[in-house]
């Protein structure tokens, strides 16, 4: 594509995180609790694999929030045409969210709990 470069183009992104770090409560405590749970890994010597898959997890949490923006912001912008729809298209952009979260919940329980058992130990 002509007049993009990788620099614009991260940059752009750039911007986009900062402005979903600013505008979005859910993104922040997102940001926040993978913060915790890296630092966990290490504290509790997660190995490669188990570190891997939360750090996966971690970033697809991030990617469908920030889609999930994305659509709504889209959605914004066409609502002073009040569709029945808009209020549906928010709601499946959060629920994949929600989906999205409760599926990394489990799998970071199923990789956390037996690191904590055996700390414990």
């Amino acid at each position: 594509m002509k007049g993009y470069t990788i620099t614009s183009s991260a940059k752009a992104a750039a911007r986009g995180l900062v402005y979903a770090f600013k505008n979005e409560r859910n993104f922040r405590i997102e940001t926040y609790v993978a913060v915790v749970v890296i630092f966990a890994l290490f504290f509790l010597q997660a190995s490669l694999a188990q570190a891997a898959i939360i750090v996966t997890m971690i970033f697809l949490v991030f990617m469908i929030e920030l889609m999930n923006t994305a659509i709504e912001r889209v959605v914004d912008i066409l609502k002073p045409r009040k569709h029945p729809y808009a209020g549906v298209i928010k709601d499946v952009s959060a629920a994949s969210v929600l989906v999205l979260s409760i599926g990394a919940s489990i799998v970071g329980l199923i990789v956390f709990v037996p690191l904590i058992i055996t700390a414990i130990r």
